[in-house]
């Protein structure tokens, strides 16, 4: 099987700080794979390093068979990136922003204008493509980058979460829009995430990733299956863990303050027996595990808790900036 990337033990350290640690992933040829987790997990750090951007401290890898530290100018020709902070030209319009790309990325001459006119015909932003990028509303602006991404027809587009910052309305706009960037263009994008619907819907594969590590990798629904069971969320004030431990239904126990979350085997026929001996229940609900569960069980805590300022990745690039 032919892969469009491959690390190998890829890692960069920041002083003390691993922000990747041995890194190893196959992404196949034409399919969306995912990077998850929070802020500050290593997804940018990783993208960075297969781009070229950042060199790894140790560790390599290979982008469309090009070894990134051996070949960097043949993997930056062969591949887009989307970057999550705006980086088109506020003061050119969008046209203007897509010939600048096209002429920095040696698309040929007699090609460019059609290219062009492709690129804003996807975007949906023909009728806006001589208004400056200013006047541009986030969605339009991140639309414009993607395409922009893809003009030079690279054989992989990087995306770091490429909907941050939008409102839901427009994120769904931008979800319907990559699929069918992929679909029309045939395409290997890697991207990173934070949002567990997103990387629900979008990826064909992922990769979870927390303080620089693969906690799980599969498709989202194999890694939903991996959970054996229904979760149980439980509200109690003091939960009797040992009466539970002894219940052979239950496959996992996570426990967060007063939330408790069961895995539990026949959870509807079960339900009444945790009850009994679980104490005082407050509050109880029963679903199929989702990604959030996944993230959970994997990890021992919920995505948003590392989301707070001043955490893992202002550490690295405070780390980094001192390099």
């Amino acid at each position: 099987m032919k892969y469009a990337i491959e690390t190998k033990n890829l890692t960069k350290k920041f002083e003390n700080l691993v922000a990747v640690d041995n890194l190893k992933i196959k992404v196949k040829s034409g399919e969306i794979f995912g990077l998850l987790g929070p802020n500050g997990a290593g997804k940018t750090t990783t993208l960075l390093m297969l781009t070229t951007l950042l060199k790894p401290t140790s560790g390599t890898a290979t982008v469309n068979g090009y070894d990134i530290l051996k070949y960097p100018e043949k993997v930056r020709s062969s591949i887009g990136m989307v970057f999550q902070e705006p980086s088109s030209d506020d003061l050119l319009t969008a046209r203007e922003n897509l010939y600048m790309h096209a002429m920095m990325y040696h698309v040929p001459k007699e090609l460019r204008a059609e290219r062009i006119s492709e690129a804003l015909q996807l975007a949906d932003l023909e009728d806006r493509a001589d208004d400056l990028i200013k006047k541009y509303s986030g969605g339009m602006r991140r639309r414009i980058e993607l395409v922009r991404g893809i003009l030079h027809q690279p054989k992989v587009l990087f995306l770091d979460e490429p909907t941050l910052g939008l409102d839901v309305q427009t994120r769904e706009h931008m979800w319907e829009y990559i699929e069918r960037l992929t679909e029309e263009k045939k395409i290997t994008i890697v991207m990173t995430t934070h949002y567990m619907e997103e990387a629900d819907r979008l990826c064909d594969r992922l990769a979870i990733i927390d303080f620089g590590k693969i906690s799980a990798l599969g498709s989202p629904e194999e890694l939903k299956k991996k959970i054996r069971g229904e979760i149980v969320k439980l509200k109690v004030s003091n939960p009797n863990i040992q009466a539970l431990k002894k219940l052979r239904f239950i496959k996992n126990i996570e426990q967060k303050d007063s939330e408790l979350l069961l895995t539990v085997s026949n959870a509807e026929q079960n339900l009444q027996k945790i009850l009994r001996v679980v104490g005082k229940v407050e509050s109880v609900s029963l679903h199929t595990p989702t990604l959030d569960d996944v993230f959970m069980h994997y990890t021992g805590h919920e995505i948003r808790e590392q989301e707070a300022e001043g955490g893992f990745s202002e550490r690295i690039m405070q780390a980094s900036s001192r390099r």
